[in-house]
């Protein structure tokens, strides 16, 4: 007993020093059986002590049953296990299996919150699977509010956010499939799929892009994303990011696929188009006529936010003769007390409100309310009478901010603040001509740009007019057999 004693001692010893001596490592010697003893080793910050000692008594009270049972039946059969055979689990929350004792793998295990049993004199080791990693709760998400449908959100959770998908979608060709990042991090990452209607191309670039993420460290969905899309520098999302699991279940069911990650509650959908991005679930929710009339609405905010800036520096510097001649003598009088050029004034007001806009996302919401309250004031009468800007330039600015947040996707809508600034530098050398340089070059990029391999700009380029209604219209739900889809640029069998 002494010589087992000491043995157990050593190998405490060692376990201590392989996890660092790190103060939530818990590792003690535990009687097990009459003259044996055992070593108990978990994260105490990963699973509850109160559920380790209830699942201990427990494994304790299945081995002195299985024993009794051996002796009494030992006539029929000898068994020299000491450890019986405790893969059948006795509580849903637990899982417990045994297997030969492995280092390597002991430390895997622990570090993914199971609690482990070491068994020196059998060499082996019993799991009990029971983890108690903290989550929220599916609340809805703060940036992606919705008025009619689900407000469920989803959350840092594999388990929470498996269930929230396949509560929505009862079907055995929903397929789930998880894999590990990073070396030293050990993040778990799974993309989601229905069988019968993915779209193939895309789910093999997908998996080819998974195999192929060699990091030591991971712990961010950006990451992630970095390593799918097609095309890293360009300034436009090539994939649709959301919270919400009825979002990604309405794209899961169109053929695409969803990638999520155990460390942020973002999905990563895909192929995407730009389309897209102007698309929201309330579309679907609301009325047909209602829901198109918002898209179409969205659509031409695009429009406004990038040129907007840029032709009215256009006008002033070049182009009066297009304004009438009433409103042109009065811009001529207010910019003529303007002491610097049309872009350094539109310049003044757009980095104004991006810093408005970035110190009330930084700010606590309690703070923040006041930052935009000063920022109004600023923006709309002091820069005024100091006489920094005009008028008319407040109001441009204005008007373009509204229609940059006017778009559902967060990531499309930073793109589209970034882009107006080459547009009102080129608009400010050339004038009109500059613009339209602008518009070619932007138009070329998203031509060329794709998502998993998929056009980026389709229905347009390649053209299918079939598909082209589905950019602007929403389509009713009352035609049999026949699924309304927002937008995939997998192209849709007839039914």
């Amino acid at each position: 007993m002494l010589q087992q004693t000491t043995t157990i001692q050593q190998e405490m010893n060692k376990l201590r020093e392989q996890f660092l001596h790190s103060s939530d490592f818990t590792v003690k010697e535990i009687p097990w059986g009459s003259d044996e003893q055992a070593i108990l080793c978990f994260y105490s910050s990963l699973v509850k002590k109160s559920e380790v000692e209830s699942h201990l008594y427990l494994l304790k009270l299945a081995k002195k049953t299985a024993s009794h049972s051996d002796s009494s039946n030992n006539s029929k059969t000898q068994n020299d296990e000491s450890i019986p055979n405790l893969t059948p689990t006795f509580d849903d929350s637990v899982t417990i299996t045994t297997e030969p004792y492995n280092r390597e793998k002991m430390i895997n295990y622990i570090c993914n919150g199971e609690t482990l049993v070491i068994l020196l004199h059998t060499q082996e080791m019993i799991r009990l699977d029971s983890p108690d990693f903290v989550h929220r709760t599916p609340d809805e998400p703060e940036n992606e509010h919705v008025l009619r449908g689900s407000h469920e959100g989803l959350v840092e959770n594999f388990d929470s956010n498996v269930s929230l998908i396949r509560k929505r979608i009862k079907n055995n060709k929903l397929i789930v499939k998880k894999l590990i990042l990073g070396k030293e991090t050990k993040t778990v990452a799974y993309y989601f799929y229905v069988e019968d209607i993915v779209d193939k191309e895309a789910l093999k670039t997908v998996e080819e892009r998974l195999q192929a993420i060699e990091l030591d460290m991971f712990y961010s969905v950006g990451q992630l994303s970095d390593y799918l899309d097609d095309q890293v520098w360009s300034p436009f999302p090539q994939l649709l990011n959301t919270e919400r699991p009825d979002r990604v279940v309405a794209n899961i069911l169109e053929g695409k696929i969803a990638i999520m990650t155990d460390v942020s509650p973002t999905a990563l959908i895909g192929p995407v188009t730009f389309f897209s991005f102007y698309q929201s679930p309330d579309d679907f929710n609301a009325r047909v006529l209602v829901g198109t009339f918002y898209r179409i609405m969205r659509l031409f905010s695009f429009l406004s936010a990038i040129f907007l800036p840029a032709f009215y520096i256009a006008i002033v510097s070049f182009h009066f003769e297009v304004l009438p001649l009433e409103l042109a003598n009065k811009v001529k009088s207010d910019i003529n007390q303007i002491p610097y050029r049309p872009l350094i004034e539109a310049l003044i007001m757009e980095i104004t409100i991006e810093l408005i806009r970035e110190a009330s996302v930084r700010l606590p919401k309690s703070i923040g309310q006041t930052i935009g309250i000063v920022g109004g004031l600023v923006i709309g009468e002091s820069i005024v009478s100091a006489g920094l800007v005009s008028n008319l330039m407040v109001i441009v600015v204005a008007f373009t901010a509204i229609s940059s947040f006017v778009v559902p996707s967060v990531e499309l809508n930073t793109s589209i603040r970034m882009l107006r600034f080459p547009f009102m530098l080129l608009a400010a050398l050339f004038g009109f001509f500059g613009i339209v340089i602008g518009t070619f070059l932007l138009v070329i990029h998203l031509l060329n740009l794709s998502s998993l391999k998929r056009p980026y700009f389709s229905p347009i380029i390649p053209f299918d007019p079939k598909e082209l209604h589905k950019i602007f219209f929403r389509a009713p739900y009352y035609k049999a057999k026949k699924q309304v889809t927002s937008f995939s640029p997998q192209k849709d069998e007839e039914s």
